[in-house]
Order: structure tokens, then C-alpha cells, then sequence
């Protein structure tokens, strides 16, 4: 499944995963200035590939291949751009931040997902941190 998930994020082509990287770092910048309004399920930057429909795509191995993909910006490291993704997606801050702003019928959807975004990047950053330190 892993192995499938990678060749979808390669078949993406370079420039369309480089471009969707820089898309979803626009789109944080403009969930966390408000200037969104009321948010719904497509307003987030899901880390994945390929944009979910509902919380059973974001899945663990969809999340592992988007957050070690070689193609993110050298600016950080893995390690790093996996905490700074744990800071957004981390309840204490997205449910008291961004959920809720999120419209109602969408509400439960989100923090599900982001539930799972959490879980994964923390089990990442456990798993990696001999790897990339």
C-alpha cells in the first residue's frame, strides 16, 4: 500500500508536487490570518497527495509519503518540518484556533482528520528522530 501511495505521489510529476507543497503553505498562511472566513473541509492543506474527499483518506501511509517527500523546500529538515506540522495540527491549538471557524456540518469531518494528521506525524517524528538527528 505504502509502496502504491509513493509511486501516486511521483506520478504527480515534480513541478505539480513542488507547486502543491507551495499551495499548502499559502494555505496555511491564509487560515491562520482569518482571511478565510468560514472554513470547510476544503479549505485545509490535508498532507497528502492527492486532496481527500473525507477523513478515511487521510491515511497513515498517504501522510508518511506527502511529510518524507524529497521534493519539500531544503528549508527544513524532515524532522523539523514534521514538528512544525505537529504546532498546526496539534489539538490543543487547531481546535481552539481553527475548528471553530469551520462551518458546522464539516466540523466533525475536520477534527477527525486532523486527529489522524497528529497521531501520524507523532508516531514520524518518534520513529525518525534517530534517523534524522
Amino acid at each position: 500500500e505504502q509502496e502504491r501511495l509513493l509511486k501516486a505521489g511521483k506520478a504527480m510529476g515534480k513541478q505539480d508536487t513542488i507547486k502543491l507543497f507551495e499551495h499548502h503553505r499559502g494555505q496555511w498562511d491564509k487560515l491562520t490570518s482569518g482571511v478565510l472566513g468560514v472554513l470547510n473541509w476544503d479549505d485545509f492543506p490535508w498532507p497528502v497527495f492527492k486532496r481527500p474527499s473525507g477523513p478515511d483518506d487521510v491515511t497513515t501511509p498517504c501522510i508518511t509519503a506527502y511529510m518524507l517527500s524529497a521534493l519539500h523546500p531544503t528549508d527544513k529538515s524532515p524532522k523539523d518540518r514534521i514538528k512544525d506540522n505537529i504546532r498546526r495540527w496539534h489539538p490543543d491549538r487547531f481546535e481552539t484556533q481553527l475548528l471553530p471557524k469551520v462551518k458546522e456540518s464539516d466540523r466533525d469531518i475536520v477534527r477527525e482528520a486532523a486527529g489522524t494528521v497528529v497521531r501520524v506525524l507523532n508516531d514520524l517524528l518518534r520513529s525518525s528522530t534517530q534517523e534524522f538527528s
